[in-house]
């Protein structure tokens, strides 16, 4: 059984390769996930959305570390993705900090932790930087992604 960072490193590795199914491999059935732009999901829709990420993936690399396990319970690691924004064509650098609870050797919460204002800068330019602070601005942000993932899932379940 991998310890928790060991199994922080294989969810990493498997995400700069593009490996979804790697990477889902990591998660409990029942996986719990949250950033700021998909808001909260669970199970099949956390799978889903790393399929569809790694999928429509565009000049992406990954860095990951700074990985500590603060008891046998939790974790934390700094994760930064950068890669074209495809609904612009924008290059993002997006910092992240993911916060992470494991049970029987899986991943069980996934939370990861970042500036939606600072995304949107690089994503949506000088319209990101104007509004990027703005929660309607931002709720939009959030609307359209989660209206992509339960496409991609309809496509998918076809």
């Amino acid at each position: 059984m991998d310890t928790n960072p060991q199994l922080i490193e294989k969810f990493y590795t498997a995400f700069q390769q593009l490996d979804a199914a790697a990477m889902n491999s990591c998660y409990s059935e029942d996986i719990v996930f949250f950033d700021p732009v998909f808001g909260l999901l669970k199970g099949g829709e956390v799978r889903s959305m790393w399929e569809m990420l790694c999928k429509n993936a565009r000049q992406f690399s990954l860095t990951y570390g700074n990985i500590v396990a603060l008891d046998d319970e939790y974790s934390t690691c700094d994760w930064t993705a950068t890669y074209i924004f495809s609904a612009t064509g924008k290059q993002v650098v997006n910092k992240v900090k993911a916060n992470m609870r494991f049970a029987g050797g899986k991943i069980i919460e996934h939370s990861d932790g970042f500036s939606v204002h600072k995304w949107s800068k690089q994503a949506f330019g000088l319209t990101g930087t104007l509004f990027g602070w703005n929660s309607f601005f931002q709720n939009k942000i959030k609307n359209t992604a989660r209206k992509n993932l339960m496409k991609f899932m309809e496509a998918k379940n076809k």
